[in-house]
């Protein structure tokens, strides 16, 4: 038998980047940008997601859902609090509002050209997400072929796509290390 110590809360006085288990709330985060999202549960797990990362939850009309809704509050449970969200009613007027740079763009897509571990993240980042039915709007992905990102699987058919929590998950998370580990800027495609 392996007896592994049990690790001190976060409230005893250890340093948050200690052993690299906490994130630096200070740092400059990413951005979660959700296109369309239609299934509640989903965007409450990805708004939890943001909450525990610091990152920015962005959300473009037209939702699949009231904001109000209970399974959307019950999948975030208690987070919606710690999350900055902001809803925009087109993909162009968040860009314009936030100033941001198609640099700074990664635009998750099946169709994606470069590989998640190819690509380079920065603080300040937005990553895009389509719905849970279509993907990103085929505009979007005209508009911005060099920014397209794919997350790794199998070649089979029939593991066409993950689920947009899990797919949010995978690309925050490496996002992060990439920051975190202090790999330099750059651009993916």
């Amino acid at each position: 038998m392996i007896v592994i110590p049990a690790m001190p809360a976060p409230n005893t006085g250890q340093k948050p980047a200690a052993q690299g288990l906490f994130l630096d709330p200070r740092k400059t985060r990413l951005s979660v940008v959700l296109v369309e999202p239609k299934i509640p549960p989903n965007t409450g797990n990805v708004a939890r997601l943001c909450a525990v990362t610091g990152s920015r939850l962005h959300l473009v009309a037209p939702l699949g859902f009231r904001i109000d809704d209970k399974d959307l509050r019950r999948a975030g449970l208690d987070y919606w609090d710690k999350v900055y969200a902001a809803t925009w009613s087109s993909f162009d007027e968040l860009l314009e509002a936030e100033g941001v740079s198609p640099e700074r763009l990664h635009l998750f897509s099946g169709r994606g050209g470069t590989g998640l571990w190819a690509a380079r993240f920065s603080p300040g980042d937005y990553l895009v997400m389509g719905d849970e039915v279509g993907g990103l709007p085929q505009a979007l992905l005209d508009r911005f072929v060099s920014r397209q990102v794919r997350v790794p699987m199998v070649p089979e058919p029939s593991a066409r796509s993950l689920n947009l929590s899990t797919c949010t998950g995978i690309a925050v998370y490496e996002a992060l290390r990439q920051i975190e580990k202090g790999q330099p800027p750059g651009t993916s495609g």
